[in-house]
């Protein structure tokens, strides 16, 4: 009961837009994350190959970063069997960069 309380209090303690901001920055948090943020950012539509074969990890361990990703909104994906075609998910990409151009005083 205590660690919810201090999760009660801690939502209570902080804005909206700092938890907003966390959620981005944790989902950003790993180089293999920062890997397929950028490689969606240079790409005027979809990236529908196999991230796999660009990245030497397992695709277990590649679903997971990828779903980090989709969980904090900063991505989407779209099952055009048998691949799963990922796009930045533009709005929150964007307020992504606004909120961290914001906070660093960029």
């Amino acid at each position: 009961m205590f660690a919810n309380q201090r999760t009660m209090s801690i939502e209570k303690a902080t804005t909206d837009k700092q938890q907003r901001m966390a959620r981005y920055a944790k989902a950003m948090g790993h180089p293999v994350r920062m890997y397929v943020l950028e490689l969606l950012s240079k790409q005027s539509c979809c990236y529908s190959g196999d991230l796999s074969q660009d990245l030497p990890i397992a695709k277990s361990t590649l679903s997971q970063h990828l779903k980090e990703l989709r969980d904090a909104g900063l991505i989407q994906g779209e099952i055009e069997s048998p691949r799963i075609r990922y796009c930045l998910n533009k709005e929150n990409w964007k307020e992504a960069q606004l909120l961290f151009k914001e906070f660093l005083g960029l």
